[in-house]
């Protein structure tokens, strides 16, 4: 992934049916840890307990071309609709 890529924080929904209900994605992208935080905090306040299913969370790290290192924290929300 390339630094660029990792600068562009986006959000992408992804939705698929179920057998019995229909279950959407939520995936988070940031550079800081704090700001993943946030962002995951105020999508959770916009769903109900009932609706969250599971959360998955990863960091990755590399080395941009100063040997600087650069983080990205990422998290998968899977709901339901």
């Amino acid at each position: 992934m390339t630094e660029a890529a990792l600068k562009n924080n986006t959000r992408k929904a992804v939705t698929w049916a179920g057998a019995e209900s229909m279950y959407k994605v939520a995936v988070f992208d940031e550079e800081h840890e704090k700001d993943l935080e946030r962002k995951i905090n105020t999508f959770l306040a916009g769903i109900s307990e009932n609706q969250f299913v599971e959360i998955q969370y990863d960091v990755a790290v590399l080395c941009d071309e100063t040997g600087e290192q650069v983080y990205c924290f990422s998290a998968m929300i899977l709901y339901k609709k």
